[in-house]
């Protein structure tokens, strides 16, 4: 399975998604996320996941538009944020992550959290499609149930389904209705927040082949087609967790990830969030 860090997912509307990118969750505004952006770009990133949440989009964008990448090379992603989520809010919250990333078009918004007036977002969010401003509309933490209801209120099929996973918390159900309703899925905490280090499993496979726990995890999201965007602010880490296209795990390494499974999140459950 030939890829590199630079190997996209066609999305469902054939806009190129880097299948790999820079997470700035809990990345501090200012020089720490100015930084990672900037390491990340530097070291053959092409993609990077914010959030109005995360309160570093402004961060995010003058990295990008600093011109260490062109900006048509770079793929960015932000997302509307709780408390904006009706379709006059994610107007609203859209011009406002637009300013301050300082870009002309965004290339993937999403829903953070199917609550609230989620589905009037979403109308919002196709009218800004079908606008121009950006190039692609997606959702994160959405269940299959979520995902039913969507398809029902709406010509416009999201593109992308952000969601945690990791090898404890695989969905795999999930994973299969996304993938064969042709949704992208982005894993978030795809190496469980460093957690991964201390799996046997993964540390035995990546030993097989110089690698971490963390290549290895990586490598299985990569291989089963999914989206990964782990974060980091350290200038090192975030060089050596793009270091996972020089090996390939086997049908049975695959196998023994798989059978990691524990249903264990690390964050809420999309069905609990807020409440």
């Amino acid at each position: 399975m030939s890829l590199n860090i630079e190997t996209t997912v066609t999305l469902n509307n054939d806009v190129e998604m880097p299948q790999f990118g820079l997470g700035v969750w809990q990345s501090k505004a200012g020089s720490e996320t100015e930084n990672a952006v900037k390491w990340a770009l530097e070291n053959g990133y092409i993609h990077v996941d914010t959030a109005a949440l995360y309160a570093n989009e402004r961060e995010v964008g003058s990295i990008v538009k600093s011109g260490i990448v062109p900006r048509e090379k770079v793929f960015v992603t932000s997302k509307v944020w709780t408390d904006n989520l009706s379709y006059e809010g994610a107007k609203r919250a859209f011009d406002e992550s637009m300013e301050k990333l300082g870009f002309d078009y965004l290339d993937l918004y999403l829903i953070h959290w199917p609550v609230n007036d989620w589905q009037g977002a979403w109308r919002a969010m196709e009218e800004i499609y079908q606008s121009g401003r950006v190039k692609a509309i997606g959702v994160s933490n959405f269940m299959q149930h979520h995902l039913e209801e969507l398809f029902n209120l709406s010509d416009i099929k999201p593109v992308v389904n952000q969601y945690e996973m990791h090898p404890y918390l695989q969905q795999k159900d999930l994973l299969q209705f996304c993938q064969s309703n042709d949704i992208a899925v982005t894993a978030w905490a795809p190496i469980m927040k460093a957690r991964v280090l201390d799996v046997p499993e993964l540390v035995a496979i990546g030993e097989k082949y110089g690698k971490s726990a963390v290549h290895v995890s990586l490598r299985w999201l990569l291989q089963l087609g999914v989206i990964a965007i782990p974060k980091s602010v350290n200038q090192n880490r975030i060089i050596d967790n793009a270091d996972v296209y020089d090996f390939e795990l086997s049908d049975d390494d695959m196998e023994t990830i798989n059978s990691l499974d524990r249903n264990e999140r690390l964050g809420p459950h999309p069905d609990s969030f807020g409440s």
